[in-house]
């Protein structure tokens, strides 16, 4: 039997985390989510997982003696296993998931700019490396320096054009600037002009920490879904995706709390006239937006998926594991689960939104 406990001791805390810990995963299956190939109605389906993380010991170690708090409290385990991307394989073989799009949650973001620059360089490098020698199985989201601007512009830029990775992750700010400022303008015009699809992965709200202190894990079961939420309410009610129509956004975790609750951002500046700047005229009603944005499907339960569809459209969402972390151990399963998805839902959300989105083969 596979634990929680015995998957934690399966995870690695290298180059890249890794587990074999999920092997019985497709075998229980249902026949609908058997291990590879997958198909929908007869046809076969590319599953693509755009939600799964790994770390790069050389690039930690630029932290110092931060380094340690890098690696997740949840993968933290007695012995560490470093680069095996055969484990990987194998892990994806045993959830259903033809591909990956790993990323790294920005750890950097405080760091001076030298030495930002240089744990994104290795990064990028090591993750360019690693796709090119498993092209149809893995791909990647560039790291940015963006407390830097102008030089995650040239990041962005080199990763798109000459490494091969298919965007960037980023967080849900920069040291609690919002992405609303206009001085990550550039670095946002960059990645609509070379259709880089920015993955925004949260890193909590620091801000809230006393009220998160107790039992639950507060500080991520609640405070990561928010962190996503305000990110994209600010780019939403600020006016940025206005000024950037063709921006292409993913948001982690089905994008927190706002597809649960979005209509009452309809009404905030009816109710509140005075708490809504009259200078930031939005193109759209606000949950409007919702519907240009992308939405990874870890919401858990079928009505969780169910609901997320009729808020944001079928169109906009795809599979999100949150590898190696076990908050999703059977993505594909909980696709074929949601028994109100028609076949060309399932199928879009299984892979073929996310091969329409990076430009991938299917």
């Amino acid at each position: 039997m596979t634990t929680r406990r015995n998957f934690l001791k399966g995870a690695a805390g290298g180059i890249i985390f890794c587990s074999c810990g999920m092997a019985h995963a497709a075998r229980a299956q249902q026949p609908s989510a058997k291990r590879l190939p997958v198909t929908v109605n007869g046809k076969r389906i590319k599953t693509i997982d755009v939600h799964a993380h790994c770390l790069f010991p050389e690039a930690t170690a630029l932290m110092g003696s931060e380094a340690a708090g890098v690696i997740p409290p949840t993968l933290i385990v007695e012995k560490t296993r470093f680069l095996d991307v055969s484990e990987r394989l194998k892990t994806m073989e045993a959830m259903a998931i033809d591909m990956e799009i790993m990323s790294i949650n920005p750890f950097w973001y405080h760091k001076d700019r030298e030495t930002a620059a240089a744990i994104v360089k290795i990064q990028n490098e090591k993750l360019a490396e690693i796709c090119a020698a498993h092209p149809q199985q893995l791909a990647a989201f560039a790291s940015l320096t963006l407390q830097a601007p102008d030089l995650a512009v040239e990041e962005l830029t080199t990763a798109m054009k000459k490494q091969g990775l298919r965007g960037a992750a980023i967080g849900g700010s920069v040291n609690g600037t919002d992405f609303s400022n206009p001085k990550f303008d550039p670095v946002w015009a960059k990645a609509e002009e070379l259709g880089a699809v920015l993955f925004i992965h949260p890193q909590s709200t620091p801000q809230l920490n006393s009220r998160f202190e107790g039992n639950g894990w507060l500080s991520n079961t609640i405070g990561n879904p928010l962190d996503t939420t305000i990110a994209l309410q600010k780019l939403i009610f600020q006016g940025t995706l206005d000024k950037f129509p063709k921006l292409k956004i993913v948001a982690a975790h089905g994008g927190g709390y706002l597809p649960s609750y979005a209509p009452r951002s309809d009404h905030a500046c009816f109710v509140s006239p005075t708490k809504c700047d009259p200078n930031i005229k939005l193109k759209k009603k606000p949950t409007e937006y919702l519907n240009q944005l992308y939405f990874d499907a870890l919401v858990f339960t079928p009505e969780g998926l169910r609901h997320l569809v009729a808020q944001v459209g079928a169109s906009q969402i795809m599979l999100g594991s949150d590898t190696p972390v076990p908050w999703e151990q059977h993505p594909v399963d909980h696709v074929f689960a949601t028994k109100t998805l028609s076949d060309k839902e399932r199928a879009g959300i299984l892979g073929l939104n996310a091969a329409r989105l990076f430009g991938l083969a299917t």
